[in-house]
Protein backbone atom coordinates (compact mmCIF):
# COMPACT_ATOMS: atom_id res chain seq x y z
CA UNK A 1 0.00 0.00 0.00
CA UNK A 2 1.10 3.58 -0.46
CA UNK A 3 2.80 5.06 2.60
CA UNK A 4 0.70 8.20 2.78
CA UNK A 5 -1.52 8.23 5.84
CA UNK A 6 -2.90 11.74 5.75
CA UNK A 7 -5.36 13.41 8.14
CA UNK A 8 -9.10 13.52 7.68
CA UNK A 9 -10.79 16.90 7.63
CA UNK A 10 -13.11 17.13 10.66
CA UNK A 11 -15.66 19.67 9.49
CA UNK A 12 -19.41 19.45 9.91
CA UNK A 13 -19.16 18.10 13.42
CA UNK A 14 -22.79 18.90 14.15
CA UNK A 15 -23.98 16.87 11.20
CA UNK A 16 -21.68 14.03 12.18
CA UNK A 17 -23.01 14.09 15.74
CA UNK A 18 -26.59 13.82 14.49
CA UNK A 19 -25.55 10.97 12.20
CA UNK A 20 -23.82 9.19 15.05
CA UNK A 21 -26.92 9.45 17.23
CA UNK A 22 -29.05 8.01 14.45
CA UNK A 23 -26.57 5.22 13.90
CA UNK A 24 -26.54 4.43 17.59
CA UNK A 25 -30.33 4.23 17.64
CA UNK A 26 -30.36 2.07 14.54
CA UNK A 27 -27.63 -0.21 15.80
CA UNK A 28 -29.41 -0.69 19.10
CA UNK A 29 -32.74 -1.53 17.47
CA UNK A 30 -31.76 -3.55 14.40
CA UNK A 31 -28.41 -5.15 14.97
CA UNK A 32 -28.52 -8.08 12.56
CA UNK A 33 -26.66 -10.50 14.77
CA UNK A 34 -24.88 -11.93 11.73
CA UNK A 35 -21.30 -10.81 12.28
CA UNK A 36 -19.99 -11.93 15.67
CA UNK A 37 -16.84 -11.08 17.54
CA UNK A 38 -14.48 -13.91 18.30
CA UNK A 39 -14.62 -12.89 21.97
CA UNK A 40 -18.15 -12.54 23.43
CA UNK A 41 -16.91 -9.80 25.75
CA UNK A 42 -15.77 -7.56 22.86
CA UNK A 43 -17.39 -4.15 22.91
CA UNK A 44 -19.45 -2.74 20.08
CA UNK A 45 -17.81 -0.57 17.41
CA UNK A 46 -19.59 2.48 18.84
CA UNK A 47 -17.84 1.95 22.18
CA UNK A 48 -14.28 1.30 21.04
CA UNK A 49 -12.35 2.70 18.10
CA UNK A 50 -10.38 -0.20 16.62
CA UNK A 51 -6.73 0.45 15.85
CA UNK A 52 -6.43 1.53 12.20
CA UNK A 53 -4.58 -0.76 9.82
CA UNK A 54 -0.92 0.19 9.32
CA UNK A 55 -1.24 0.34 5.53
CA UNK A 56 -2.36 3.48 3.75
CA UNK A 57 -6.15 3.52 3.33
CA UNK A 58 -7.55 2.44 -0.02
CA UNK A 59 -9.34 5.75 -0.55
CA UNK A 60 -6.57 7.95 0.82
CA UNK A 61 -9.06 9.07 3.48
CA UNK A 62 -11.03 10.89 0.79
CA UNK A 63 -14.45 12.31 1.77
CA UNK A 64 -17.48 10.07 1.70
CA UNK A 65 -21.27 10.26 1.83
CA UNK A 66 -22.75 10.35 5.31
CA UNK A 67 -26.43 9.64 4.50
CA UNK A 68 -27.98 6.91 6.61
CA UNK A 69 -30.60 4.35 5.62
CA UNK A 70 -34.16 4.81 6.86
CA UNK A 71 -34.97 3.23 10.20
CA UNK A 72 -37.16 0.17 10.43
CA UNK A 73 -39.17 -1.22 13.35
CA UNK A 74 -37.58 -0.17 16.69
CA UNK A 75 -37.16 -3.82 17.66
CA UNK A 76 -36.36 -6.70 15.35
CA UNK A 77 -38.75 -9.65 15.20
CA UNK A 78 -38.07 -12.19 17.99
CA UNK A 79 -35.74 -15.09 17.21
CA UNK A 80 -34.91 -13.71 13.78
CA UNK A 81 -31.86 -11.99 12.36
CA UNK A 82 -33.88 -10.01 9.80
CA UNK A 83 -37.50 -8.92 9.46
CA UNK A 84 -39.84 -10.72 7.07
CA UNK A 85 -39.87 -9.41 3.51
CA UNK A 86 -43.20 -7.71 4.06
CA UNK A 87 -41.70 -5.63 6.87
CA UNK A 88 -38.72 -4.34 4.89
CA UNK A 89 -38.48 -0.55 4.69
CA UNK A 90 -40.07 0.89 1.59
CA UNK A 91 -38.49 3.29 -0.88
CA UNK A 92 -35.64 3.23 -3.34
CA UNK A 93 -32.99 3.41 -0.58
CA UNK A 94 -33.14 -0.37 -0.68
CA UNK A 95 -32.71 -0.51 -4.44
CA UNK A 96 -29.24 -1.09 -5.89
CA UNK A 97 -28.69 -0.55 -9.65
CA UNK A 98 -28.74 -3.89 -11.43
CA UNK A 99 -25.23 -3.89 -12.89
CA UNK A 100 -23.69 -2.60 -9.66
CA UNK A 101 -25.53 -5.24 -7.62
CA UNK A 102 -24.34 -7.89 -10.07
CA UNK A 103 -20.75 -6.68 -9.63
CA UNK A 104 -20.97 -6.93 -5.83
CA UNK A 105 -22.41 -10.44 -6.00
CA UNK A 106 -19.89 -11.65 -8.56
CA UNK A 107 -17.09 -10.31 -6.38
CA UNK A 108 -18.48 -12.26 -3.41
CA UNK A 109 -18.56 -15.44 -5.54
CA UNK A 110 -14.96 -14.90 -6.66
CA UNK A 111 -13.73 -14.36 -3.09
CA UNK A 112 -15.66 -17.42 -1.92
CA UNK A 113 -13.51 -19.42 -4.34
CA UNK A 114 -10.17 -17.66 -3.88
CA UNK A 115 -10.40 -16.52 -0.22
CA UNK A 116 -12.93 -18.89 1.37
CA UNK A 117 -11.65 -18.16 4.88
CA UNK A 118 -12.42 -14.46 4.47
CA UNK A 119 -16.24 -14.90 4.31
CA UNK A 120 -16.77 -11.68 2.36
CA UNK A 121 -20.49 -10.78 2.08
CA UNK A 122 -21.50 -8.72 -0.96
CA UNK A 123 -23.56 -6.47 1.33
CA UNK A 124 -20.29 -5.13 2.77
CA UNK A 125 -19.24 -4.09 -0.72
CA UNK A 126 -22.71 -2.57 -1.04
CA UNK A 127 -22.17 -0.53 2.10
CA UNK A 128 -18.80 0.76 0.91
CA UNK A 129 -20.10 1.40 -2.62
CA UNK A 130 -23.04 3.38 -1.22
CA UNK A 131 -20.83 5.49 1.03
CA UNK A 132 -18.08 6.04 -1.52
CA UNK A 133 -20.05 6.86 -4.67
CA UNK A 134 -23.76 6.22 -4.19
CA UNK A 135 -23.38 2.97 -6.15
CA UNK A 136 -21.59 4.59 -9.10
CA UNK A 137 -23.87 7.64 -9.13
CA UNK A 138 -27.05 5.63 -9.04
CA UNK A 139 -25.83 3.05 -11.56
CA UNK A 140 -24.64 5.39 -14.30
CA UNK A 141 -22.60 2.67 -16.00
CA UNK A 142 -22.46 1.24 -19.50
CA UNK A 143 -23.19 -2.33 -20.54
CA UNK A 144 -19.68 -3.42 -19.47
CA UNK A 145 -19.92 -1.83 -16.02
CA UNK A 146 -17.76 1.24 -16.69
CA UNK A 147 -18.99 4.57 -15.34
CA UNK A 148 -20.46 6.88 -17.96
CA UNK A 149 -18.58 9.82 -16.44
CA UNK A 150 -15.48 9.80 -14.24
CA UNK A 151 -16.00 9.70 -10.48
CA UNK A 152 -13.13 11.63 -8.92
CA UNK A 153 -12.50 12.68 -5.36
CA UNK A 154 -11.00 16.08 -4.53
CA UNK A 155 -7.33 16.80 -5.16
CA UNK A 156 -5.35 15.30 -2.28
CA UNK A 157 -3.06 18.30 -1.88
CA UNK A 158 -3.21 18.63 1.90
CA UNK A 159 -5.73 21.48 1.81
CA UNK A 160 -8.18 19.86 4.19
CA UNK A 161 -7.38 16.35 2.95
CA UNK A 162 -4.43 14.01 2.90
CA UNK A 163 -1.41 15.23 0.94
CA UNK A 164 -0.59 12.54 -1.64
CA UNK A 165 1.73 13.43 -4.50
CA UNK A 166 0.99 11.98 -7.94
CA UNK A 167 1.76 8.27 -8.30
CA UNK A 168 0.19 7.41 -11.67
CA UNK A 169 1.28 10.22 -13.97
CA UNK A 170 -2.36 11.27 -14.18
CA UNK A 171 -3.34 8.06 -15.97
CA UNK A 172 -6.34 7.32 -13.74
CA UNK A 173 -7.19 10.66 -12.15
CA UNK A 174 -6.00 13.14 -14.80
CA UNK A 175 -3.78 14.92 -12.25
CA UNK A 176 0.00 14.81 -12.65
CA UNK A 177 0.70 16.74 -9.45
CA UNK A 178 -1.46 15.07 -6.79
CA UNK A 179 -3.53 11.92 -6.56
CA UNK A 180 -7.32 11.76 -6.39
CA UNK A 181 -9.60 8.87 -5.45
CA UNK A 182 -11.00 7.25 -8.58
CA UNK A 183 -14.06 5.25 -9.57
CA UNK A 184 -17.14 3.78 -7.89
CA UNK A 185 -15.10 2.33 -5.00
CA UNK A 186 -12.80 5.39 -4.75
CA UNK A 187 -9.33 3.86 -4.93
CA UNK A 188 -6.34 6.15 -4.91
CA UNK A 189 -3.99 5.28 -7.83
CA UNK A 190 -1.16 4.06 -5.58
CA UNK A 191 -3.49 1.54 -3.94
CA UNK A 192 -5.01 0.50 -7.26
CA UNK A 193 -1.52 -0.27 -8.57
CA UNK A 194 -1.27 -3.02 -5.93
CA UNK A 195 -4.89 -4.07 -5.57
CA UNK A 196 -6.43 -3.61 -9.04
CA UNK A 197 -8.28 -6.62 -10.46
CA UNK A 198 -10.01 -7.55 -13.74
CA UNK A 199 -13.53 -8.40 -12.65
CA UNK A 200 -15.28 -8.45 -16.03
CA UNK A 201 -12.75 -10.49 -17.99
CA UNK A 202 -11.85 -7.82 -20.57
CA UNK A 203 -8.14 -8.05 -19.81
CA UNK A 204 -7.96 -4.56 -18.24
CA UNK A 205 -7.79 -3.49 -14.58
CA UNK A 206 -9.90 -0.32 -14.61
CA UNK A 207 -10.83 1.47 -11.36
CA UNK A 208 -13.70 3.13 -13.26
CA UNK A 209 -15.30 -0.25 -13.93
CA UNK A 210 -17.64 -1.44 -11.19
CA UNK A 211 -16.79 -5.13 -11.76
CA UNK A 212 -13.04 -4.46 -11.51
CA UNK A 213 -13.44 -2.08 -8.57
CA UNK A 214 -15.77 -4.37 -6.59
CA UNK A 215 -13.44 -7.35 -7.01
CA UNK A 216 -10.42 -5.25 -6.05
CA UNK A 217 -12.27 -3.96 -2.98
CA UNK A 218 -13.10 -7.51 -1.97
CA UNK A 219 -9.47 -8.64 -2.15
CA UNK A 220 -8.39 -5.48 -0.33
CA UNK A 221 -10.84 -6.04 2.52
CA UNK A 222 -9.74 -9.68 2.79
CA UNK A 223 -6.07 -8.68 3.08
CA UNK A 224 -3.81 -9.63 5.97
CA UNK A 225 -5.67 -12.91 6.48
CA UNK A 226 -8.81 -11.21 7.82
CA UNK A 227 -11.96 -13.21 8.50
CA UNK A 228 -14.87 -10.83 8.00
CA UNK A 229 -17.18 -13.09 9.97
CA UNK A 230 -15.21 -11.91 13.02
CA UNK A 231 -16.30 -8.47 14.23
CA UNK A 232 -12.79 -7.29 15.05
CA UNK A 233 -11.53 -8.23 11.59
CA UNK A 234 -14.56 -6.65 9.95
CA UNK A 235 -13.87 -3.35 11.71
CA UNK A 236 -10.19 -3.47 10.76
CA UNK A 237 -11.10 -4.13 7.14
CA UNK A 238 -13.46 -1.16 6.94
CA UNK A 239 -10.98 1.12 8.71
CA UNK A 240 -8.28 0.01 6.27
CA UNK A 241 -10.46 1.57 3.59
CA UNK A 242 -10.87 4.91 5.36
CA UNK A 243 -9.40 5.61 8.79
CA UNK A 244 -12.38 7.30 10.40
CA UNK A 245 -14.64 6.11 13.17
CA UNK A 246 -17.57 7.90 11.54
CA UNK A 247 -16.78 6.08 8.28
CA UNK A 248 -16.76 2.74 10.09
CA UNK A 249 -20.12 3.47 11.67
CA UNK A 250 -21.74 4.67 8.44
CA UNK A 251 -20.52 1.72 6.35
CA UNK A 252 -21.55 -0.78 9.04
CA UNK A 253 -25.03 0.74 9.16
CA UNK A 254 -25.55 0.36 5.41
CA UNK A 255 -24.07 -3.14 5.60
CA UNK A 256 -26.65 -4.11 8.22
CA UNK A 257 -29.39 -2.43 6.20
CA UNK A 258 -28.62 -4.37 3.02
CA UNK A 259 -28.37 -7.64 4.92
CA UNK A 260 -32.01 -7.16 5.88
CA UNK A 261 -33.07 -7.11 2.25
CA UNK A 262 -32.59 -5.25 -1.00
CA UNK A 263 -33.68 -5.37 -4.62
CA UNK A 264 -32.29 -4.30 -7.97
CA UNK A 265 -33.42 -1.20 -9.83
CA UNK A 266 -32.63 -0.28 -13.46
CA UNK A 267 -29.19 1.17 -14.10
CA UNK A 268 -29.19 4.94 -13.92
CA UNK A 269 -32.22 5.17 -11.62
CA UNK A 270 -30.67 4.55 -8.20
CA UNK A 271 -31.06 7.18 -5.50
CA UNK A 272 -28.12 9.50 -4.88
CA UNK A 273 -26.94 10.47 -1.39
CA UNK A 274 -26.53 14.12 -0.45
CA UNK A 275 -24.67 14.43 2.86
CA UNK A 276 -20.89 14.71 2.63
CA UNK A 277 -18.20 14.26 5.27
CA UNK A 278 -16.19 17.15 3.85
CA UNK A 279 -19.15 19.57 3.72
CA UNK A 280 -17.90 22.60 1.76
CA UNK A 281 -14.18 22.03 2.09
CA UNK A 282 -13.99 20.21 -1.19
CA UNK A 283 -16.33 18.80 -3.77
CA UNK A 284 -16.23 15.50 -5.59
CA UNK A 285 -16.49 15.80 -9.34
CA UNK A 286 -19.94 14.25 -9.26
CA UNK A 287 -23.28 15.85 -8.46
CA UNK A 288 -25.05 15.70 -5.13
CA UNK A 289 -28.69 16.25 -4.32
CA UNK A 290 -29.71 19.87 -3.70
CA UNK A 291 -29.68 20.99 -0.04
CA UNK A 292 -32.89 21.30 1.90
CA UNK A 293 -34.79 24.57 1.38
CA UNK A 294 -34.20 27.10 4.17
CA UNK A 295 -37.30 28.09 6.05
CA UNK A 296 -37.80 31.33 7.99
CA UNK A 297 -39.20 31.06 11.51
CA UNK A 298 -42.63 32.65 12.01
CA UNK A 299 -42.27 36.17 13.37
CA UNK A 300 -38.73 36.63 12.15
CA UNK A 301 -37.84 40.05 10.93
CA UNK A 302 -37.52 40.57 7.18
CA UNK A 303 -33.96 40.05 6.12
CA UNK A 304 -33.09 37.94 9.12
CA UNK A 305 -30.86 34.90 8.53
CA UNK A 306 -32.93 31.86 7.55
CA UNK A 307 -32.50 28.64 9.45
CA UNK A 308 -32.58 25.19 7.94
CA UNK A 309 -35.02 22.82 9.54
CA UNK A 310 -33.20 19.55 10.19
CA UNK A 311 -34.78 16.27 9.26
CA UNK A 312 -35.15 13.84 12.12
CA UNK A 313 -32.84 10.88 11.53
CA UNK A 314 -35.59 8.55 12.75
CA UNK A 315 -37.97 9.69 10.03
CA UNK A 316 -37.47 8.13 6.57
CA UNK A 317 -37.01 10.77 3.89
CA UNK A 318 -39.26 10.32 0.88
CA UNK A 319 -37.25 9.71 -2.33
CA UNK A 320 -37.20 12.49 -4.92
CA UNK A 321 -39.52 12.26 -7.89
CA UNK A 322 -36.49 11.84 -10.16
CA UNK A 323 -32.90 11.05 -9.28
CA UNK A 324 -30.51 13.99 -9.36
CA UNK A 325 -29.04 14.71 -12.76
CA UNK A 326 -25.50 13.65 -13.56
CA UNK A 327 -23.41 16.01 -15.72
CA UNK A 328 -21.96 14.64 -18.92
CA UNK A 329 -18.49 15.69 -17.77
CA UNK A 330 -17.14 16.67 -14.37
CA UNK A 331 -18.30 20.23 -13.87
CA UNK A 332 -20.18 20.17 -17.18
CA UNK A 333 -23.80 20.66 -18.13
CA UNK A 334 -26.75 18.53 -17.14
CA UNK A 335 -28.39 15.71 -19.00
CA UNK A 336 -31.32 13.41 -18.34
CA UNK A 337 -30.25 9.97 -17.11
CA UNK A 338 -31.58 7.08 -19.16
CA UNK A 339 -31.58 3.47 -18.04
CA UNK A 340 -28.83 1.44 -19.65
CA UNK A 341 -30.10 -1.57 -21.66
CA UNK A 342 -29.37 -4.91 -20.03
CA UNK A 343 -28.67 -8.24 -21.65
CA UNK A 344 -31.68 -10.52 -21.41
CA UNK A 345 -30.84 -13.48 -23.64
CA UNK A 346 -27.72 -15.11 -25.06
CA UNK A 347 -28.25 -17.57 -27.89
CA UNK A 348 -26.24 -19.71 -30.27
CA UNK A 349 -25.98 -17.94 -33.61
CA UNK A 350 -25.65 -21.06 -35.73
CA UNK A 351 -22.48 -22.85 -34.66
CA UNK A 352 -23.18 -26.60 -34.89
CA UNK A 353 -19.97 -28.56 -34.55
CA UNK A 354 -16.44 -27.88 -33.34
CA UNK A 355 -13.94 -30.49 -34.51
CA UNK A 356 -10.30 -30.36 -35.51
CA UNK A 357 -7.32 -32.57 -36.06
CA UNK A 358 -4.54 -32.10 -33.54
CA UNK A 359 -2.66 -28.91 -34.37
CA UNK A 360 -5.23 -27.85 -36.95
CA UNK A 361 -8.07 -25.37 -37.36
CA UNK A 362 -11.60 -26.10 -36.18
CA UNK A 363 -14.44 -26.74 -38.56
CA UNK A 364 -16.69 -24.20 -36.81
CA UNK A 365 -16.37 -20.92 -34.92
CA UNK A 366 -18.37 -20.25 -31.73
CA UNK A 367 -20.81 -17.41 -32.45
CA UNK A 368 -23.58 -16.01 -30.23
CA UNK A 369 -26.23 -13.31 -30.33
CA UNK A 370 -27.14 -11.03 -27.40
CA UNK A 371 -30.59 -9.46 -27.03
CA UNK A 372 -31.62 -6.84 -24.48
CA UNK A 373 -34.63 -6.87 -22.17
CA UNK A 374 -36.82 -5.50 -24.97
CA UNK A 375 -35.88 -8.38 -27.29
CA UNK A 376 -33.72 -6.25 -29.59
CA UNK A 377 -30.22 -7.03 -30.73
CA UNK A 378 -27.76 -5.56 -28.24
CA UNK A 379 -24.61 -3.92 -29.60
CA UNK A 380 -21.42 -3.36 -27.59
CA UNK A 381 -22.24 -6.03 -25.02
CA UNK A 382 -19.04 -7.78 -23.98
CA UNK A 383 -19.14 -11.54 -24.38
CA UNK A 384 -16.53 -13.67 -22.67
CA UNK A 385 -15.49 -16.89 -24.40
CA UNK A 386 -13.72 -19.53 -22.30
CA UNK A 387 -12.01 -22.82 -23.04
CA UNK A 388 -12.95 -25.21 -20.24
CA UNK A 389 -11.47 -28.66 -19.75
CA UNK A 390 -8.27 -30.66 -20.01
CA UNK A 391 -6.93 -29.44 -23.35
CA UNK A 392 -4.08 -27.46 -24.85
CA UNK A 393 -6.34 -25.87 -27.47
CA UNK A 394 -6.12 -22.09 -27.37
CA UNK A 395 -7.64 -18.99 -28.90
CA UNK A 396 -5.53 -16.96 -31.30
CA UNK A 397 -2.69 -15.45 -29.31
CA UNK A 398 -2.48 -18.38 -26.91
CA UNK A 399 -5.17 -17.36 -24.39
CA UNK A 400 -7.86 -19.57 -22.85
CA UNK A 401 -10.29 -16.65 -22.47
CA UNK A 402 -11.25 -13.80 -24.77
CA UNK A 403 -13.72 -10.93 -24.33
CA UNK A 404 -15.23 -9.45 -27.49
CA UNK A 405 -17.98 -6.80 -27.93
CA UNK A 406 -21.06 -7.59 -29.99
CA UNK A 407 -21.66 -5.96 -33.36
CA UNK A 408 -24.67 -3.83 -34.29
CA UNK A 409 -26.73 -6.96 -34.96
CA UNK A 410 -25.91 -8.31 -31.49
CA UNK A 411 -23.68 -11.11 -32.77
CA UNK A 412 -20.08 -11.84 -31.93
CA UNK A 413 -17.72 -14.67 -32.83
CA UNK A 414 -14.94 -16.05 -30.69
CA UNK A 415 -11.37 -15.59 -31.90
CA UNK A 416 -10.04 -18.40 -34.05
CA UNK A 417 -9.48 -21.66 -32.16
CA UNK A 418 -6.19 -23.49 -32.71
CA UNK A 419 -6.22 -27.14 -31.71
CA UNK A 420 -3.36 -28.39 -29.59
CA UNK A 421 -1.75 -31.80 -29.69
CA UNK A 422 -3.88 -33.23 -26.88
CA UNK A 423 -6.81 -35.21 -28.26
CA UNK A 424 -10.19 -35.51 -26.60
CA UNK A 425 -13.20 -33.33 -25.83
CA UNK A 426 -13.60 -30.06 -23.95
CA UNK A 427 -16.08 -27.17 -23.70
CA UNK A 428 -16.18 -23.69 -25.17
CA UNK A 429 -18.41 -21.43 -23.05
CA UNK A 430 -19.82 -17.98 -23.80
CA UNK A 431 -21.21 -15.60 -21.15
CA UNK A 432 -22.19 -11.93 -21.05
CA UNK A 433 -19.81 -10.35 -18.55
CA UNK A 434 -22.36 -7.92 -17.10
CA UNK A 435 -25.27 -10.31 -16.84
CA UNK A 436 -26.32 -13.53 -15.18
CA UNK A 437 -28.16 -14.84 -18.27
CA UNK A 438 -27.45 -18.54 -18.90
CA UNK A 439 -24.25 -19.37 -20.74
CA UNK A 440 -24.06 -20.95 -24.19
CA UNK A 441 -21.75 -23.96 -24.48
CA UNK A 442 -20.35 -26.08 -27.30
CA UNK A 443 -18.67 -29.47 -27.18
CA UNK A 444 -15.36 -29.35 -29.00
CA UNK A 445 -13.36 -32.38 -30.11
CA UNK A 446 -9.73 -32.76 -31.12
CA UNK A 447 -8.94 -35.99 -32.95
CA UNK A 448 -5.57 -37.47 -33.86
CA UNK A 449 -4.03 -36.32 -37.10
CA UNK A 450 -5.01 -38.61 -39.96
CA UNK A 451 -4.07 -39.56 -43.49
CA UNK A 452 -6.30 -41.27 -46.03
CA UNK A 453 -3.66 -41.89 -48.72
CA UNK A 454 -0.04 -43.01 -48.66
CA UNK A 455 1.99 -42.84 -51.88
CA UNK A 456 5.55 -43.67 -52.89
CA UNK A 457 6.83 -41.29 -55.53
CA UNK A 458 9.90 -43.36 -56.44
CA UNK A 459 8.92 -46.63 -58.08
CA UNK A 460 12.46 -47.96 -58.34
CA UNK A 461 12.84 -51.51 -57.02
CA UNK A 462 14.23 -51.83 -53.52
CA UNK A 463 16.97 -54.48 -53.58
CA UNK A 464 19.88 -55.64 -51.49
CA UNK A 465 22.37 -58.49 -51.40
CA UNK A 466 22.20 -60.94 -48.48
CA UNK A 467 23.92 -59.45 -45.42
CA UNK A 468 24.10 -55.98 -47.01
CA UNK A 469 22.24 -52.66 -46.73
CA UNK A 470 19.45 -51.67 -49.05
CA UNK A 471 20.74 -49.03 -51.42
CA UNK A 472 17.64 -46.84 -50.98
CA UNK A 473 15.35 -45.93 -48.09
CA UNK A 474 11.57 -45.89 -48.25
CA UNK A 475 10.08 -42.38 -48.54
CA UNK A 476 6.31 -41.94 -48.54
CA UNK A 477 3.88 -39.00 -48.77
CA UNK A 478 0.78 -38.89 -46.53
CA UNK A 479 -2.24 -36.79 -47.48
CA UNK A 480 -5.73 -36.20 -46.14
CA UNK A 481 -8.34 -35.18 -48.69
CA UNK A 482 -5.54 -34.17 -51.01
CA UNK A 483 -3.66 -31.98 -48.50
CA UNK A 484 -0.35 -32.86 -46.87
CA UNK A 485 -0.98 -34.64 -43.56
CA UNK A 486 1.68 -33.51 -41.11
CA UNK A 487 2.38 -35.09 -37.73
CA UNK A 488 0.42 -38.25 -38.53
CA UNK A 489 1.33 -41.32 -36.49
CA UNK A 490 2.47 -44.32 -38.53
CA UNK A 491 3.89 -47.81 -38.14
CA UNK A 492 6.07 -49.94 -40.38
CA UNK A 493 6.11 -53.74 -40.25
CA UNK A 494 8.04 -56.43 -42.13
CA UNK A 495 5.26 -58.91 -42.76
CA UNK A 496 5.37 -62.52 -43.80
CA UNK A 497 5.27 -63.21 -47.53
CA UNK A 498 2.27 -64.92 -49.18
CA UNK A 499 1.97 -68.68 -49.06
CA UNK A 500 4.32 -70.71 -51.22
CA UNK A 501 3.38 -70.53 -54.87
CA UNK A 502 1.38 -67.31 -54.47
CA UNK A 503 2.25 -64.28 -56.54
CA UNK A 504 3.92 -61.69 -54.29
CA UNK A 505 2.55 -58.93 -56.47
CA UNK A 506 -0.92 -60.03 -55.52
CA UNK A 507 -0.33 -58.70 -52.00
CA UNK A 508 -2.42 -55.62 -51.28
CA UNK A 509 -0.72 -52.41 -52.38
CA UNK A 510 -3.69 -50.12 -52.90
CA UNK A 511 -4.94 -47.39 -50.59
CA UNK A 512 -8.28 -49.07 -50.04
CA UNK A 513 -8.38 -49.40 -46.23
CA UNK A 514 -10.55 -52.46 -46.53
CA UNK A 515 -8.22 -54.33 -48.86
CA UNK A 516 -5.21 -53.15 -46.87
CA UNK A 517 -6.63 -53.79 -43.44
CA UNK A 518 -3.87 -55.66 -41.60
CA UNK A 519 -6.48 -57.70 -39.76
CA UNK A 520 -8.29 -58.75 -42.91
CA UNK A 521 -5.01 -59.83 -44.49
CA UNK A 522 -3.86 -61.45 -41.25
CA UNK A 523 -0.37 -59.97 -41.46
CA UNK A 524 2.29 -61.41 -39.19
CA UNK A 525 5.60 -59.90 -38.29
CA UNK A 526 8.26 -61.76 -40.26
CA UNK A 527 11.00 -63.44 -38.26
CA UNK A 528 13.54 -63.37 -41.10
CA UNK A 529 14.53 -61.26 -44.04
CA UNK A 530 14.97 -57.43 -44.13
CA UNK A 531 15.07 -55.55 -40.84
CA UNK A 532 15.67 -52.15 -39.18
CA UNK A 533 18.00 -51.54 -36.26
CA UNK A 534 17.10 -50.23 -32.84
CA UNK A 535 19.21 -47.78 -30.84
CA UNK A 536 21.50 -50.61 -29.70
CA UNK A 537 21.99 -51.98 -33.21
CA UNK A 538 19.74 -54.98 -32.68
CA UNK A 539 17.51 -56.14 -35.58
CA UNK A 540 13.84 -55.09 -35.34
CA UNK A 541 11.14 -55.75 -37.90
CA UNK A 542 8.39 -53.50 -36.53
CA UNK A 543 8.47 -49.74 -35.87
CA UNK A 544 5.51 -48.10 -34.14
CA UNK A 545 6.50 -44.55 -33.19
CA UNK A 546 6.79 -42.95 -36.60
CA UNK A 547 5.35 -39.58 -37.66
CA UNK A 548 5.13 -37.64 -40.88
CA UNK A 549 7.00 -34.34 -41.06
CA UNK A 550 5.43 -30.90 -41.58
CA UNK A 551 5.13 -31.65 -45.32
CA UNK A 552 3.48 -35.03 -44.78
CA UNK A 553 6.63 -36.98 -45.72
CA UNK A 554 7.47 -40.21 -43.93
CA UNK A 555 11.08 -41.31 -44.39
CA UNK A 556 11.81 -44.74 -42.94
CA UNK A 557 15.18 -45.65 -41.38
CA UNK A 558 17.89 -47.56 -43.21
CA UNK A 559 16.98 -51.19 -43.93
CA UNK A 560 19.29 -54.19 -43.87
CA UNK A 561 19.18 -57.72 -45.31
CA UNK A 562 20.09 -60.82 -43.37
CA UNK A 563 21.31 -64.04 -45.01
CA UNK A 564 17.89 -64.91 -46.44
CA UNK A 565 17.16 -64.42 -50.13
CA UNK A 566 13.79 -63.87 -51.72
CA UNK A 567 10.93 -61.39 -51.93
CA UNK A 568 9.70 -59.73 -48.76
CA UNK A 569 6.94 -57.30 -47.90
CA UNK A 570 6.97 -54.04 -45.92
CA UNK A 571 3.59 -52.76 -44.73
CA UNK A 572 3.21 -49.06 -43.64
CA UNK A 573 -0.01 -47.88 -41.97
CA UNK A 574 -1.02 -44.46 -40.67
CA UNK A 575 -3.60 -43.12 -38.21
CA UNK A 576 -6.75 -42.81 -40.26
CA UNK A 577 -6.30 -46.03 -42.23
CA UNK A 578 -3.92 -45.12 -45.07
CA UNK A 579 -1.85 -48.20 -45.93
CA UNK A 580 0.75 -49.16 -48.49
CA UNK A 581 2.72 -52.41 -49.07
CA UNK A 582 6.22 -52.25 -50.59
CA UNK A 583 8.20 -55.16 -52.12
CA UNK A 584 11.73 -55.77 -50.94
CA UNK A 585 14.02 -58.17 -52.87
CA UNK A 586 17.13 -59.81 -51.51
CA UNK A 587 19.26 -61.68 -54.07
CA UNK A 588 22.94 -62.30 -54.71
CA UNK A 589 24.49 -60.46 -57.63
CA UNK A 590 24.29 -62.53 -60.82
Amino acid sequence: MAPHMGRRLRKGAGTTAVAALAVAALSASQAPGVVHASNPTDQAASDVTPTPAPDAPASGNSPYYTDLPPLVSPTPPPNASAPPIGQLPAGDQQGIPATVLDAYQKAQAALARDRPDCHLPWQLLGGIGKVESGHANGGRVNANGTTLTPILGPVLNGAGFANISDTDGGVYDGDKVHDRAVGPMQFIPSTWAHSGRDGNGDGVNDPNNVYDAALAAGFYLCGNGRDLAVKADLDKAILSYNQSQEYLTTVTTWFDFYRRGTHEVPDGTGSLPSGRSDQNAGKRSTPSAPPSTPTTKPGSKPGSKPTTKPTSPATPTAPPAKPPVTPTKPGGGEGTPTPVPRAKTLENAGTKELTAFAGGAFSGQPTVRVKDDSGKAMAQATVKFEIVGDTDTRFAGGATTASVPTAADGTVAAPALKAGEKTGTFTVRATVVTSSVPAVEWKATVVARQADVLTRGDTKALTAAPGAEFADVVSLKATYKGAAASGVAASATMIATPAAGADPKAAPKTNDPKSNDPKSNDPKVNDKGPYFKDAKGNPVRELKDLKTDDKGVLALPQMYADGESGTFLLRVTTEGGATITVELKVAAAS
